[in-house]
């Protein structure tokens, strides 16, 4: 856990939030600043600060979020009309929370190219 960061602070329920899912390795809430009628945030439990820290061990940890990522779409009903998977890595590519998370985003049709 880092102290300073706001999702180290949302796992470990000092900051609260409605969880969307959560389980042993991750955890799914809605994101305070949304960017289409759904936007769900899906981040590991542990610390890491963007995908350029993962390597070869978190490969399970990886292969999990991208099985929970759908499970979630349909339990906010975004699975059927589809939704967009988004990872935003460090600064200039407008990570403003370095902690690892997907931006899970749905209710509407997402335009080409994002911006």
């Amino acid at each position: 856990m880092q102290q300073d960061c706001i999702f180290c602070r949302i796992v470990n329920r000092e900051i609260p939030t409605k969880i969307i899912y959560e389980d042993e390795y991750v955890i799914a809430f809605p994101d305070i600043n949304p960017a289409a009628p759904v936007h769900v945030l899906v981040i590991p439990k542990r610390h890491i600060d963007n995908i350029t820290e993962v390597d070869g061990k978190d490969a399970p940890l990886l292969g999990h979020i991208m099985t929970v990522i759908p499970r979630i779409a349909a339990e906010v009903g975004i699975a059927d009309e589809g939704f967009r998977t988004v990872v935003n890595t460090k600064d200039n590519g407008g990570q403003t929370v370095h902690h690892l998370h997907f931006h899970l985003l749905g209710g509407r049709f997402m335009e080409w190219p994002p911006g």
